[in-house]
C-alpha cells in the first residue's frame, strides 16, 4: 500500500470515529446510560457468566422422621410471608405408571411449607388424594394448587388439578379422577397450574410429547389422543377455552412443563421439548419466543428477571447445553447469569439440576430436584444462597 493510500485510510478511520463520538455525544449521557450491557459469557456452558447464588445447601428442608425423600418438580413462594411451598412424591425416586412407590400406595402427606431461613416444616398435608404430584402454585389469596399427573391402577385417582386451603382442606378438583383424555373436562398428564389476577385458572396439560422427535411420532401422538395444550378455566372451574397441540410451530408444544405470569400479565410457557419459552397473552396469542434458556423445566420471575431451570439437556436430548439455572431479562433473549449444576457422570459434561425454581425476597434460589438430579442433590430441595 502506498503512503498516500495509508494516509487516506487513517483519515477515513479517524473520521468514522469522530462521527461516532459526536453521535454518542448528541444522545447525551442519559441515553448512553440506558444502553443495556452486552453479556459476554457463554449461555450454553455458562462460562464467563456470574453466579449470583454460589453457596449450595444440598438436601435442604426437614423431612419428618421415618420418611425418605422422593423426587419432585414443583416449588413456589408464599406471597404473604415469603416462605417456601413444595412437595415430594411420597418417597418415589422416579415417576409414571408402574412406579413401585407413589402417593397412592404410600399415602403420606406430600405437600410441605418450609421456613425459608431454617428449612423447618410449617405445614404438611395432602395425603391420600394424589398419585404423583407435579406442578404447584400458590395464588394471591394463599390457596395451594397442585397437579396430579399420573393415574392409579384402579382408575380412581390422578390426572387432576386440586385446590387446597393453606391448612390443607381440599376445596376444588378439576378433571375426571383417574380418567385421562383430551376433552374439555379431562386432563392427560397435567404438568402445571397457575391463576391470573382475575382468578382465571390456566393448566399446562400433557407430558409425553417431549420424547416425540419425528413428524411421524408427533402425528401418531396426536392420533392417539396425547395432549400438549394450555387450558383456561374460570375461577369457579368452568372450562373456557384451550389452545395448542403436539407440534413444533408457535402455539404448539412438546410438553408445556411450567407456567408463570410476568408483571404485565403475559403467560410464559416452558415448552420443554421445543427448547423454548413461549410468551402468550391470556387468550393464547403469541407475543414472543425465547430460545436461550435451554431445555426448560421450571420458570420464575423476580424483579423483571427470568429464572429458568434446565434439568433435561443431555447428550441425546439437547447436546452440549449444561443443566442449571439461566437468568435473563424478561424483555430480552440473552443470559446474564448462571447457576451451575451438580456433576453427573452419565450426563458427561452437562451435569444435572432440578426441575422447579423459585427466588426468595433476599435473592436466594431454591430448586426442586426431579428424578434426574435427586441422587446427586441428596434430597428433594436445594438452596443456593447469595454471596455475602
Amino acid at each position: 500500500m502506498s503512503s498516500l493510500q495509508t494516509v487516506k485510510c487513517v483519515l477515513f478511520v479517524c473520521g468514522v470515529l469522530l462521527l461516532a463520538g459526536c453521535a454518542m455525544e448528541s444522545e447525551g449521557p442519559e441515553a448512553m446510560a440506558e444502553a443495556p450491557a452486552v453479556p459476554t459469557g457463554n449461555p450454553i456452558t455458562g462460562e464467563g457468566l456470574p453466579n449470583p447464588a454460589p453457596n449450595v445447601t444440598a438436601n435442604w428442608g426437614t423431612l419428618p422422621e421415618g420418611r425418605v425423600w422422593g423426587s419432585t418438580a414443583g416449588i413456589d413462594i408464599d406471597l404473604i410471608d415469603g416462605h417456601i411451598w413444595g412437595y415430594e412424591r411420597c418417597g418415589a425416586g422416579n415417576f409414571g405408571d408402574g412406579t413401585p412407590v407413589n402417593c397412592d400406595n404410600n399415602p403420606v402427606d406430600p405437600i410441605f411449607k418450609f421456613d425459608r431461613n431454617t428449612g423447618e416444616v410449617l405445614a404438611n398435608f395432602g395425603g391420600g388424594i394424589m398419585v404423583t404430584p407435579h406442578g404447584i402454585h400458590i395464588d394471591a389469596e394463599n390457596y395451594v394448587w397442585v397437579t396430579d399427573f399420573v393415574g392409579n391402577a384402579e382408575g380412581t385417582k390422578g390426572h387432576q388439578v386440586h385446590k387446597f386451603s393453606p391448612d390443607g382442606e381440599l376445596l376444588m378438583s378439576l378433571g375426571m379422577a383417574g380418567q385421562p383424555g383430551n376433552g374439555p373436562n379431562q386432563f392427560n398428564q397435567p404438568s402445571d397450574v397457575i391463576t391470573a389476577p382475575d382468578g382465571s385458572i390456566f393448566v399446562a396439560d400433557g407430558h409425553s410429547a417431549q420424547s416425540m422427535r419425528t413428524n411421524q411420532e408427533m402425528e401418531e401422538g396426536r392420533e392417539a389422543g396425547y395432549t400438549s395444550r394450555i387450558m383456561k378455566f374460570s375461577a369457579d372451574g368452568t372450562f373456557i377455552k384451550e389452545w395448542g397441540q403436539i407440534g413444533v410451530r408457535h402455539g404448539e408444544f412438546r410438553t408445556p412443563h411450567a407456567l408463570v405470569f410476568d408483571s404485565p400479565g403475559r403467560l410464559r410457557v416452558a415448552d420443554r421439548g421445543n427448547h423454548r419459552n413461549e410468551n402468550l397473552d391470556q387468550e393464547g396469542h403469541l407475543l414472543a419466543a425465547r430460545y436461550m434458556y435451554g431445555r426448560i423445566s421450571g420458570l420464575f420471575i423476580k424483579d423483571e428477571m427470568v429464572y429458568a431451570i434446565d434439568s433435561e439437556s443431555s447428550p441425546t436430548s439437547h447436546p452440549n447445553w449444561l443443566n442449571g439455572v439461566r437468568i435473563g431479562p424478561v424483555d430480552g433473549d440473552y443470559i446474564t447469569a448462571f447457576i451451575p449444576p451438580f456433576e453427573r457422570e452419565s450426563r458427561v459434561y452437562q451435569g444435572t439440576a432440578g426441575e422447579g425454581v423459585v427466588v426468595d425476597a433476599d435473592g436466594n434460589v431454591y430448586a426442586a430436584e426431579g428424578p434426574n438430579s435427586l441422587a446427586q442433590a441428596g434430597g428433594a430441595f436445594t438452596k443456593y444462597s447469595i454471596a455475602r
